[in-house]
């Protein structure tokens, strides 16, 4: 097996690196609950949800006016 005969700078190994990119983002995965798009693997924003459960109890329209006055 071949061994590296100098240590490389960080920016030569950086350089070489830039192709490693990902091909694309992920697509976006739809909420069961509410419908809306949400990436994948996270909680749903509108409605709280994670896999089926409920995380965070969503806040109220009511609630929401409270905070902003």
């Amino acid at each position: 097996m071949t061994v590296p005969k100098r240590r490389l700078s960080k920016m030569k190994g950086r350089k070489r690196r830039t192709h490693y990119v990902a091909s694309h983002a992920p697509s976006p995965a739809i909420c069961p609950g509410c419908g809306q798009e949400i990436r994948p693997h996270t909680l749903c924003a509108a409605c709280g949800t994670y896999r089926g459960r409920v995380i965070i109890a969503p806040k109220k329209e009511e609630e929401k006016e409270k905070g902003k006055e």
